[in-house]
Parts: C-alpha cells; structure tokens; sequence
C-alpha cells in the first residue's frame, strides 16, 4: 500500500493505463480485460486488474491536473514497481488541422508550472515520453485508423483554459517554436515523473473541444464516446509489449 492507494503490490501490474476519470477507467475494464477486479478505492480513484491478451493489465484513474497525475504516477511508479503508464485523455485543440474526435499521439509537453523544480530541484518547462513506446503506439494508430491519428505537441496547463479571461493569452505565450496542437492538464507530470524515476510513459489524446468551434463532446460523450485511442492502446499492448 501507499498513501493514496490501497492495493497490495501484487495486484497493480506492471503496465498501467490511466484515464483521468475513475468511470472511464471501469468502462475500459468492463470492455477489454477478463477476470478482472477492483484494487484500489482510495478517494474513489478506482483501479481495476485484469488480462489481457495473457498480459496482466491495471487501469486507473488520475485525476484532474498535474497535482493529481503526480501523486499517482509517482506512487505506481516507485511503490508498486510499474514500469509503464500510458494516459489515455482527452485534450482541447487550438489547431485546425485537428477536430473533434481526432486523436494525438504526444510527442512532447509544454506547462508554465513548477512541478518538475519542486519534484527535481532544477527547473524544466518541457518533458518528453518515452520515444520507443510513442512511436509503438503511433505507428499502430496509424495502420488501424489512418487519417484520424496524429502525433505532436501539447501544452499542459493547471487552469482550465474555458474558465480563463482569455484563454489565447495562454496559448500566446507559448514559444512558437514548440508547435503546440492543444491543452491538457497532466501529461507534463507523468513524464517528468516518469523521468525522473526511470520509468516508462506515453499520452494520447481524443480531441474533446476546440478553439475554432463552438461544438464540444458532452460530458457523457467524453467518459464513454472515446473508443479509438483506448483501441490503439490495447492493439499496442497486443503486438508490442
């Protein structure tokens, strides 16, 4: 056990894929692993351990934020000896080239925040997954659903970007030069975790809302409408790992 998990070590396996909402963490239990059961209900974070494929898998939620991301992240990592997490979100677009239920497959992210300083002591503004498992997951993606798949940049960001004054003043201070596509709010910390432990991570995203439109998924549609990325995932986990 940890302080924000309560599974025994034996019951979290060593591939974990993490949506931020505990429903959607059930949902995909309920639709890809056999036998599988509930681990963890700390602060209704549920976790869930099943197989797939002959491979023990767990899925769980994170949480909303980088705050939350890192709490878990950390713990699965370094408590319960995971060496692979894979995000599974959903993201807002500031670019045209990606709509509504597109899919991204982060290849780095961008924040204001000071996380990694306080979890490293030295100051980085950008992280970056695992190159081999993000090209794993992209090159799946984009044999089973070529034309929908992406793969680029993302900021991560600790405010909402709806409820902002303005939420392109954000987006402006991006350096250009980091082309970012969107917004999330916890792939930073899962890499920069990640990194830091010596683990392995990848994020991808389904695009949810965007910049350019006034449509958005519901919130129904976000817990349950977000099928593909889940799909490449467990196809990745299938032929790769």
């Amino acid at each position: 056990m940890s302080i924000h998990i309560n599974a025994k070590k034996e019951e979290i396996a060593k591939i974990v894929i993490m949506p931020g909402d505990p429903k959607r963490a059930e949902l995909i239990a309920k639709k890809y692993l056999k036998d599988y059961r509930l681990v963890n209900d700390v602060r209704g974070m549920c976790a869930y351990t099943g197989e797939y494929n002959g491979k023990k898998i767990t899925v769980m939620g994170s949480g909303m934020g980088i705050p939350s991301m890192g709490i878990y992240s950390y713990e699965l990592y370094n408590e319960y000896d995971v060496d692979i997490i894979i995000r599974v979100g959903s993201m807002g677009s500031n670019n045209e080239t990606l709509k509504l239920r597109d899919v991204l497959v982060v290849a780095s992210s961008y924040t204001e925040s000071e996380f990694a300083k306080n979890l490293t002591g030295v100051s980085s503004y950008i992280s970056y997954p695992d190159y081999e498992l993000t090209q794993n997951i992209y090159e799946v993606g984009k044999k089973e659903y070529n034309g929908v798949v992406k793969k680029g940049n993302i900021a991560c960001s600790e405010c909402f970007d709806k409820y902002t004054l303005d939420k392109n003043l954000y987006y402006n201070r991006i350096p250009k030069k980091h082309n970012i596509l969107g917004c999330e709010m916890e792939s930073f910390a899962l890499f920069k975790t990640a990194e830091f432990l010596n683990k392995k991570a990848a994020c991808i995203l389904t695009v949810v809302d965007a910049n350019y439109t006034d449509k958005a998924l519901t919130s129904k549609e976000r817990e349950q409408d977000l099928d593909i990325m889940v799909d490449i995932v467990f196809k990745t986990i299938k032929e790769i790992i």
